[in-house]
């Protein structure tokens, strides 16, 4: 007759998992802050434009492991905040200098008033729009990101839902791969053109609500291409 082997209590206790799944540490919880964190240090220049990133020593600064600075490396290189080159690791991106802020100007008043002409023919929230520009608006001023990061998402947001309503996926990742609001914001957040946007997208909405597209395509030009003489004005008086 077989016998009953004796269970090891300790191996027993070893079996059983200490915590519940409910009560681990929610990974992406320190994944998420890690990057906030890095991102702010760049938009603020505290990492400076042009800078090497050594890993180690701002896994150090954070005390956090490499891990998530690693994936927080990884997600502002696809923004284009930090670029990864071969065998030298991660540097801060560079500055838009006149020649890229012209050309990112360009390209966006090819493709966005096309993108909204495209909107002003298909079905658009015009309550997410009205609700995204009035938030905008109401952020409280403040200094450097932490106080700026609202306007910077509530604003792409703005122009990602025309781009969305176009129907144009190609048109629409076009648009999202200038990364134009974090590259703008980094540069010129201090100018206020968070606040005084909101007007100008209020005539893009009007229009859209009228359903004229030639007159929604002229309202987004318009709004691009005050921003653009805004921020140039801005960077002569600095």
């Amino acid at each position: 007759m077989a016998t009953k082997r004796a269970v090891d209590p300790a191996a027993q206790v070893a079996a059983e998992p200490m915590v519940s799944v409910e009560e681990r540490p929610r990974r992406s919880v320190l994944s998420d802050t890690t990057y906030e964190t890095i991102k702010r240090l760049i938009m603020d220049d505290r990492l400076a434009p042009g800078a090497r990133i050594s890993m180690e020593s701002l896994a150090r600064e954070l005390d956090v492991s490499p891990t998530p600075v690693r994936e927080a490396l990884a997600r502002l290189d696809a923004e284009g905040l930090v670029v990864k080159r071969p065998l030298a690791g991660y540097t801060v991106s560079p500055q838009l200098d006149l020649a890229a802020f012209e050309d990112l100007f360009r390209m966006r008043m090819l493709l966005e008033p096309e993108a909204a002409r495209l909107a002003a023919g298909r079905s658009v929230d015009l309550a997410e729009l009205t609700d995204l520009t009035e938030r905008m608006a109401n952020v409280p001023a403040g200094e450097g990101y932490a106080a700026y990061r609202d306007q910077v998402a509530l604003d792409a947001r703005f122009h990602d839902a025309i781009a969305t309503a176009s129907g144009s996926p190609l048109l629409r990742e076009a648009i999202s791969r200038l990364r134009a609001h974090m590259h703008l914001y980094r540069l010129y957040w201090r100018s206020g053109i968070a606040t005084t946007t909101a007007t100008e997208h209020d005539r893009i909405i009007a229009a859209l609500a009228v359903g004229d597209p030639d007159a929604v395509a002229e309202a987004m030009y318009a709004h691009l291409r005050t921003s653009h003489d805004r921020l140039i004005q801005f960077t002569a008086q600095l």
